[in-house]
């Protein structure tokens, strides 16, 4: 059974409370993620997804004006490392998450994406 470890990579794009919105989907655009992670003073204090530009496109925030802390989702639900893929599936369909930070010991190891755990339980053969 994999675990979601295997999955996250080399870490997570990261970015800090007070980026514009415009800098950070520029940043997620340019590296085809779906989320960043928020990082304030070495700690992670929310994470900002699709959905969340989204809301800010629908809320009429400025993207030169606006900093992705009014539109994060603060202090997001992060998950071990030794979590299978499985139970991760499981746990953001419950919840609805699409990308799902993993800590190990206070330290982010990345963002597992639903594409990321998805690909882990049903590989697709060439």
């Amino acid at each position: 059974m994999m675990q979601v470890r295997a999955v996250v990579g080399g870490g997570a794009l990261a970015c800090g409370p007070e980026t514009t919105l415009r800098s950070a989907a520029e940043e997620m655009v340019n590296n085809e993620m779906g989320s960043l992670a928020v990082i304030s003073e070495g700690k992670l204090v929310g994470i900002f997804t699709e959905r969340d530009v989204l809301r800010a496109v629908a809320g009429g925030a400025s993207f030169d004006e606006d900093y992705v802390t009014a539109w994060m989702t603060p202090d997001p639900d992060t998950a071990d490392p030794e979590l299978s893929c499985e139970d991760a599936a499981r746990w953001m369909l419950a919840t609805g998450y699409r990308h799902l930070p993993i800590m190990e010991r206070g330290t982010l190891l990345g963002i597992a994406s639903i594409k990321d755990v998805l690909w882990a339980i049903a590989p697709v053969e060439d």
